[in-house]
């Protein structure tokens, strides 16, 4: 009687093969949840600590604790939504881009406009977080990130990061002017104040200045300066917190800050290191970025 032939059973495909694949992966390292949660964006370690004492959290069911920790196979929900944790990739990484005029500081744009996300590479297991916008007819300084803590700390008005701009200016500011600009301008939004101003020269009708501000709403230079009955006729973001946009990068570039200038930001910011880049076990010597 002949014998049947031995056969190996089909290989798994689509979900299936998710699933295989997810059962059978190594599990990564345990991480504090706090950390977790702020690594995804969602806010500072401060902030999740408060929303862990207030039971928003849970892990796999059950309402987490300060010190809990949490890894890649843990369901973590916030407010009753889920949350999907990056385990993959811990490394920091800041980019620098130039923005043009006529680009929008958005991924979705009925309108089909140029946004400054086409002009960024691609990642694996994590994104690029835009820290602060500019508007449509504003140009300079961008900086993307895949940390969401040191984006919360960049961005929130708690941490009164500095923002500087070179504002040419139709008209000439006053003494007068200048101190209303100092002291204060009433908004329909609120106060809003320069923290510093400077003139940077100019010729004929126009006049440019360079101004720090510590907040980020909408069009606020603009409105400053309109309030005054003055128009903006260009304005460039040239520094935002410790980074300031490097003058050999031209309109439309980008470059992205190595492990020793990264490191730098996070110091800056009071955060823990990010791991090293590698290639083969080994860890990459510093270079300077190149601009693209």
């Amino acid at each position: 009687m002949p014998r049947t032939p031995n056969r190996r059973p089909a290989a798994a495909t689509g979900r299936a093969a998710r699933r295989l694949q997810q059962a059978t992966a190594p599990v990564a390292a345990s991480e504090r949840l706090q950390k977790a949660l702020a690594s995804a964006g969602l806010g500072s370690r401060r902030d999740m600590e408060v929303w862990i004492a207030e039971g928003r959290v849970q892990v796999n069911g059950e309402t987490a604790t300060l010190g809990s920790k949490v890894n890649s196979r843990d369901v973590v929900k916030v407010s009753g939504r889920r949350v999907y944790l990056r385990f993959e990739d811990k490394r920091t990484r800041i980019l620098i881009y130039h923005k043009s005029e006529g680009e929008i500081v958005s991924r979705d744009d009925p309108a089909g406009r140029a946004s400054v996300f086409d002009n960024l590479p691609k990642l694996r297991g994590a994104k690029w977080i835009a820290i602060g916008r500019l508007d449509f007819n504003t140009e300079g300084l961008m900086i993307f990130t895949t940390s969401g803590e040191l984006a919360n700390h960049l961005m929130h008005p708690r941490f009164e990061v500095e923002r500087e701009y070179a504002v040419r200016v139709l008209g000439e500011l006053s003494e007068e002017m200048i101190r209303k600009l100092l002291d204060g301008v009433e908004l329909d939004d609120g106060l809003a104040k320069l923290q510093s101003l400077f003139v940077a020269g100019g010729e004929g009708a126009n006049r440019w200045y360079r101004i720090v501000i510590m907040e980020g709403r909408k069009r606020e230079v603009r409105r400053l300066f309109e309030h005054l009955g003055l128009t903006v006729s260009r304005l460039t973001r040239i520094r935002f917190g410790p980074i300031s946009l490097p003058p050999q990068l031209r309109r439309g570039q980008k470059t992205e800050l190595d492990d020793d200038q990264v490191a730098q930001v996070l110091q800056w910011a009071g955060m823990d290191p990010s791991p090293r880049r590698t290639a083969r076990g080994v860890p990459e010597k510093s270079r300077k970025p190149r601009f693209r």
